[in-house]
């Protein structure tokens, strides 16, 4: 018997010591960095194991992606032509040899526009190697030659070397396996005495700071990497109280609301998964998403989005500073309610305080549509506030009205200047719609008539929905494999054509050698993101095979850049009218939980 429990007890001990083993091996924290830093540290980025997140990378959808075959040889000629090609590969295998583990760059103060920073990381390979590694570093970060002045500090038995060309300075020293850097030498001794024990009271950390302990709480237990930013502090460091800034007093009062911003990203099988936390009390109370518009989208839907907002004076007349294109024509439409005595009370009455966007594209469209719609509370009211929109005298805009069903069209004509597109407003006692033709607008009605989706319905969208917490005040879509088959099938033959009367693209790149569509979309899955308050703060995660925030910042990029292009004096001219959408109104803005 007693052979029998001591058999159980080594048992015991062996699976404790493989469950510890696998826990340490996958589990990530920022805390035992954040314990070297001073309680006052302002920002934080911090990388816990480069090869095994190297490692879960080469496993992602959008590493295989990248290796395939017809990928390669369409990128091999324009490579070619990059300088720097190949530099970036050797720093990577580099850094890989080195076996870095908990790297780490800070800002631990901003007094008088000098930034303090500091850094380091852990060396898990061969230390001595990575010493000759990291003094070719130094050579290439300061400036070689006559002016450079070094010098040899002597600190608690540890050797700093300093060293300097004009206001550049770096203090670098080696404890045991942990190499840190500092531009002031204080910070850098504040660092080697908390790694070498001599400070007791971990209440003067960073790990103790009660801001970051509660952004650090909502992150994932294994991350790549993670960037913290103590934001009110960092405002204040920034635009100090009475001093002049170009942002507005509301948008500095927001911005001092916000205690925190911390944001990791960690792989999942094949996908990226974000997470974006912005710590701050609740905006207000607006209810949680009820995703009315999800109906209108239907199978050829690549992109839907749903969030809760927040109607605020921005309606009021002069509120908004007029802007360019679109966003000077919201301007006229929020003006034309308030000088027709319709109130943000009125709006709210009338209709819900949330909007969706939906985004389709058929098999046989040559090129998507897009809608935008509110849930109607009040019929009457709604179809009071259109009327006035629609009716409001201008001298850029016609509308044409003209009802089927029980729903009201409201078209303005082609050509029309106001906001530079020709809008059509749909209006029952369900839905308000607003999309760039009266066609996508009626077939958005009808869809959202039936009550039910055929994205919901499909078993990308439940897969990828159920990847996420349940959205409380935002939730987005996005279907970037059928994006690209349905951008391929319209821009395929447009490139052969500008290939032929441009011969000098040949010699960057071979459009003859462009991947089919099936070898891209194989590796593109939806990507999801929810968003929701949790109590100090809002939180968002996403996830899919492409980085859901990455995407956005590239899509707006490049939707401004096109715009700015557009919108230049010598490419404007004569042509085709350009379809936009735009949501109603142009005051609504939305919550925090929005923005991260």
């Amino acid at each position: 018997m007693r052979k029998f429990q001591l058999l159980i007890l080594v048992s015991a001990v062996a699976a404790g010591v493989i469950w510890w083993g696998f826990y340490r091996t996958h589990h990530t924290s920022s805390l035992g960095v954040a314990s070297l830093l001073p309680k006052e540290t302002l920002a934080l980025a911090h990388v816990p194991d480069f090869n095994r997140s190297r490692g879960e990378w080469h496993r992602t959808d959008l590493y295989q992606l990248w290796k395939e075959r017809a990928v390669q040889d369409f990128l091999a000629k324009p490579r070619s032509k990059v300088p720097t090609e190949g530099r970036i590969g050797q720093t990577v295998d580099t850094i890989s040899e080195l076996e870095m583990k908990d790297a780490f760059v800070a800002v631990i103060s901003i007094e008088a526009s000098a930034w303090e920073w500091a850094g380091g990381f852990r060396c898990a390979g061969d230390t001595e190697k990575a010493a000759k590694v990291v003094s070719d570093w130094k050579a290439k970060f300061i400036v070689t030659g006559a002016d450079v002045k070094r010098e040899t500090v002597d600190y608690q038995g540890r050797k700093i070397q300093i060293e300097s060309a004009g206001l550049l300075t770096l203090s670098s020293v080696w404890a045991g396996p942990w190499f840190f850097f500092a531009n002031n030498i204080e910070n850098l001794k504040a660092l080697l005495d908390r790694a070498d024990g001599r400070v007791k009271d971990a209440r003067t950390a960073l790990s103790a700071d009660e801001v970051f302990l509660a952004a650090s709480k909502h992150m994932p237990a294994s991350y790549a990497a993670l960037f913290y930013n103590r934001v009110d502090q960092f405002v204040e460091k920034l635009m100090p109280v009475g001093e002049k800034s170009e942002a507005t007093p509301d948008q500095l009062a927001m911005l001092r609301q916000i205690r925190s911003f911390c944001a990791a990203t960690a792989f999942d099988g094949g996908r990226m998964r974000d997470s974006v936390f912005v710590g701050m009390p609740k905006v207000a109370e607006l209810g949680n998403l009820t995703r009315a518009s999800l109906p209108i989208a239907n199978k050829d839907t690549f992109f839907y989005a749903a969030s809760v907002l927040n109607l605020r004076k921005e309606m009021e007349p002069g509120r908004q500073t007029p802007g360019p294109g679109w966003l000077s024509g919201l301007q006229k439409i929020t003006d034309a309610l308030s000088a027709n005595g319709i109130s943000l009370e009125e709006w709210k009455s009338a209709f819900g305080t949330e909007v969706g966007l939906i985004g389709s594209w058929g098999t046989n469209a040559q090129f998507p549509s897009l809608v935008a719609a509110m849930p109607v509370k009040d019929s009457a009211k709604a179809n009071g506030i259109v009327t006035t929109i629609t009716t409001a005298k201008t001298d850029d805009v016609q509308w044409t009205h003209q009802e089927k069903e029980g729903a009201h069209y409201y078209s303005s004509s082609p050509g029309a200047q106001l906001l530079s597109f020709s809008p059509t407003i749909g209006l029952s006692d369900r839905m308000l719609i607003v999309g760039g033709d009266i066609g996508s607008v009626e077939a958005a009605m009808k869809r959202g008539a039936t009550g039910s989706s055929e994205l919901a319905a499909s078993r990308n969208f439940q897969n990828a929905e159920r990847s996420v917490p349940t959205a409380q005040q935002a939730f987005v879509y996005l279907d970037p494999a059928l994006i690209y088959a349905r951008f391929d099938t319209t821009l395929r033959p447009l490139l052969a054509m500008g290939a032929a009367f441009l011969p000098a693209v040949a010699d960057t790149v071979d459009l003859g050698k462009l991947p089919p569509a099936e070898v891209i979309t194989k590796h593109l899955g939806p990507i999801v993101m929810s968003q929701s308050y949790r109590g100090d703060g809002y939180l968002a995660e996403s996830v899919g095979s492409v980085p859901f925030y990455q995407t956005v910042i590239g899509a707006v990029t490049a939707g401004t850049l096109a715009a700015a292009i557009n919108n230049h004096p010598q490419t404007q001219g004569p042509g085709p009218v350009i379809h936009h959408v735009i949501v109603l109104p142009s005051a609504a803005s939305p919550t925090p939980s929005a923005s991260p």
